[in-house]
């Protein structure tokens, strides 16, 4: 089929719903919403400036870290804006390319911080099971190798997205139920078969994601092995110190995306529809804004460097104004 002939198929735009059900509270909803979303600017900004402009975090576990809040930042930009806009000025156009843009950005994160997640699973797998070759194996040209890895798994992966929801004819409905534009969201609008957007999104979810957490699971057995065989018990404490931080990240990334992927495919008919689109939604917001609070807290070099930056910035501001005063 020709392009002019597809393109003809496809609505100018559609329209977001917002939350199916709650639309009388969009207005009261949209306070915590936009408290999570600074918080979420505010702290994944401080965790990137903090790890780029100081020598001693420029480590690999530090470099995965500095990614994984750059795709945090990326990720709820690219969706929590246009919700607070359906909330406060019940905005609810977007238009198909618009759409096809935003699920992109959304899917592809989502793969990319995926593959982060692995690499830092990796990383403190070298540093509690390898620690003599830790500092010869994972090198600052393996780290780049694996963030371009990830990001080209993404690209290649996700872009088949594109391709499939833009050769289907969209000639019914153009109401999407959501507060973003989701693959199978879009697909479902569509007057043809989506068996094939069916089939690659369960592959891809078992072969990529799933191959992600099984790599991420026996990362870990091995370091809680290898955490049981030492002695002290001061040493034990440093190691899981090391590692619930990490741990805490992956629960509160997987879990709700796992949620709205199943509750997509098969829950629809048992997870009610508001229940599932918060859940989504809680997807973009609380891991962006809870990954620099549980990594600022837990370890303690970046703590450090945040009370350093900000009491080295507070000390200039006094002696800039005893200087005035002067």
């Amino acid at each position: 089929m020709e392009l002019s002939n597809l393109t003809s198929f496809h609505p100018e735009y559609f329209l977001l719903t917002g939350i199916p059900g709650l639309q009388n509270l969009h207005l009261l909803l949209s306070i915590p919403f936009s408290v999570m979303y600074v918080l979420d600017l505010i702290g994944n900004s401080i965790l990137i400036l903090v790890i780029g402009t100081n020598e001693t975090l420029q480590q690999p576990m530090y470099l995965f870290l500095m990614m994984l809040a750059s795709c945090d930042l990326l990720l709820s930009s690219s969706t929590v804006p246009k919700t607070l806009c359906i909330f406060w000025f019940n905005s609810h156009k977007i238009s198909f390319n618009g759409c096809l843009v935003q699920m992109y950005l959304i899917h592809f994160n989502f793969g990319t911080e995926s593959a982060i997640l692995v690499s830092m699973a990796y990383d403190r797998y070298q540093a509690i099971c390898h620690p003599l070759s830790y500092a010869t194996t994972v090198t600052g040209s393996l780290v780049r190798k694996m963030v371009v890895v990830g990001l080209l798994r993404s690209f290649v992966s996700i872009t088949p997205f594109v391709y499939l929801l833009y050769r289907l004819p969209y000639e019914g409905g153009n109401v999407i139920e959501h507060t973003y534009c989701e693959h199978m969201s879009m697909a479902r609008l569509a007057t043809a078969d989506i068996l094939v957007n069916v089939v690659y999104g369960m592959t891809l979810a078992i072969l990529a994601t799933g191959t992600d957490l099984i790599l991420i699971i026996l990362s870990y057995i091995s370091i809680i092995k290898a955490v049981a065989r030492l002695r002290s018990s001061e040493a034990h404490a440093k190691a899981f110190n090391t590692c619930v931080s990490h741990v805490c990240v992956i629960i509160l990334f997987y879990t709700p995306a796992f949620f709205s992927f199943i509750a997509h495919r098969v829950g629809h008919k048992y997870v009610p529809l508001q229940v599932h689109i918060l859940v989504a939604n809680l997807y973009v917001l609380v891991p962006p804004m809870m990954n620099p609070i549980i990594y600022g807290v837990r370890t303690r070099e970046i703590g450090h460097q945040v009370v350093s930056m900000f009491s080295r910035r507070s000390a200039r501001r006094c002696s800039e104004k005893m200087f005035l005063r002067k």
